[in-house]
């Protein structure tokens, strides 16, 4: 079974970075296969054509999560992990994702009905935020109004709106910069 989900990640990942090198217009289903040291069979298998790529962006964001779970510190604060978190994300997207694709992948989830991947709870997203937010509780550190879904909910929030206005400026701006000067401020909201 962990041969399956190697194989399926596999080809997100080796399309994502065609994506980002080539353009996804110029981006074929036997390049990604070819990257992916896959068969077409296998692409097949879970995707129906390059289209249904475009929701699996997701999957690489949480592949970064999970790398970057085990950096995170018992002596830096709740606050500061979320900080280095969305550092960390919004650092590989300014500088792995195209503009374009993440404008597809914003979009498409405005008018899917049925797969929805960023609002997906049981992404390592949702359940490395619940733990933060939790000890964040646990410790006084958040407020006593906010249950840990508030956090995780406004937080989540809070890193969408910033993709989407970075997106509709044309990524006019640094990204990762912009998110540093502000998600400290917005942050502190949560905080005692």
């Amino acid at each position: 079974m962990k041969k399956t989900g190697n194989t399926r990640n596999s080809i997100v990942s080796a399309a994502w970075e065609l994506f980002y090198r080539q353009g996804y217009e110029n981006t074929t289903i036997d390049d990604i296969v070819e990257a992916s040291n896959t068969s077409k069979g296998s692409f097949y298998h879970y995707f129906s054509g390059k289209e249904g790529l475009l929701n699996t962006l997701s999957i690489l964001f949480d592949e970064k999560y999970t790398r970057l779970e085990p950096l995170l510190t018992e002596d830096q604060s709740p606050v500061e992990k979320l900080l280095f978190l969305n550092h960390e994300l919004f650092y590989m997207i300014e500088n792995t994702v195209s503009l374009d694709l993440l404008g597809r992948l914003l979009s498409s989830q405005l008018v899917s009905k049925s797969d929805r991947s960023l609002l997906d709870t049981n992404r390592t997203y949702y359940k490395l935020l619940r733990k933060i937010a939790i000890e964040g509780k646990d410790k006084g550190v958040f407020r006593d109004e906010l249950s840990a879904n508030d956090i995780i909910k406004a937080y989540a929030v809070l890193e969408r709106a910033l993709l989407y206005d970075w997106c509709i400026c044309s990524g006019d701006y640094s990204l990762c910069s912009y998110a540093g000067q502000v998600m400290p401020t917005l942050l502190k909201g949560f905080c005692k």
